[in-house]
């Protein structure tokens, strides 16, 4: 979980309504998100989350509705006049969404070259160097194509891209989504303690139980073309609403609260055996002087 969230509100969104054609995914919409939290968002298949997501960094002209992202409108606007808010957040799209004729470090420095275009090569390509390293990745892995990555090296490399500007906001689209296990846990190990060195407001979109119970601060459950409830795992566990029920108490969500509990007490008995490894050292050093 992330440090305590701040009360500035970094993304707004009100009585949004998206539809195509006769298909109404949003109707009446509200959300908001805190500076400084790892904010999760689930809902079942076609309830719009990637949607919501391409409206507010822009990609979608919702039919109404506002939205802010620090406090600036995205709603309809030339691409030219958000180039300012755009240099503020990163996004890392389903499956990474690479360029495959591009290497690692060039995806990377796509947005450098977009944003700074006066940046020189070797600055460009040192940027990139530091920004896969701090994924996770290997430096040689920076002039590899996108052909020759796993799957979960390809998302670390998008989040690379995503992270080479140095966002304030973090945008992630189901980014465990077709990871094993291990592969998934050390990723939301990864965008935890990138979390905290960069301080980050993080808004993750994800299907992945053991992802909420981790490493998100609240989460906001999309159904009936609305945000229903907002709040920590808790909060939505105490809701009867039926979708949230069948979610979070359904087989998986048990798996993922026995593995959270386990986790805790993991942490806990470490913390009481580092303080009476403390104590005992105290009390041998007062016995000594």
């Amino acid at each position: 979980m992330s440090p305590a969230r701040g009360s500035e509100t970094v993304i707004s969104v009100h009585g949004l309504k998206n539809s195509f054609g006769e298909q109404i995914v949003h109707d009446g919409l509200d959300l908001e998100v805190k500076r400084g939290e790892i904010f999760g968002v689930v809902g079942g298949s076609g309830t719009g989350k990637s949607v919501l997501m391409r409206s507010i960094i822009g990609l979608q002209v919702p039919d109404e509705g506002e939205i802010t992202v620090f406090g600036e409108n995205t709603v309809d606007r030339e691409e030219t006049e958000a180039t300012n808010i755009r240099k503020r957040w990163g996004v890392l799209f389903q499956g990474g969404a690479l360029f495959s004729t591009l290497t690692v470090a060039e995806n990377t420095q796509v947005p450098l070259r977009e944003f700074y275009p006066e940046l020189d090569e070797a600055l460009l390509d040192e940027i990139a160097a530091y920004k896969v390293v701090m994924t996770g990745l290997s430096p040689d892995a920076g002039p590899k194509y996108p052909a020759e990555l796993s799957g979960g090296m390809r998302k670390r490399a998008g989040l690379a891209r995503a992270l080479a500007l140095d966002p304030e906001l973090l945008f992630l689209d189901e980014p465990t989504a077709g990871l094993d296990p291990i592969g998934a846990a050390a990723f939301d190990e990864l965008i935890a303690s990138l979390q905290k060195t960069m301080g980050l407001t993080v808004f993750l979109i994800t299907h992945d139980l053991d992802t909420l119970y981790a490493i998100c601060d609240r989460v906001a459950v999309l159904a009936d073309q609305k945000v229903i409830a907002v709040g920590t795992i808790d909060e939505l566990l105490a809701l009867d609403h039926p979708w949230i029920q069948e979610y979070f108490k359904g087989p998986r969500g048990r798996a993922a609260t026995a593995t959270l509990k386990r986790a805790r007490q993991h942490e806990k008995t470490a913390e009481q055996t580092a303080g009476s490894a403390a104590d005992k050292t105290a009390d041998k050093t007062g016995a000594s002087d």
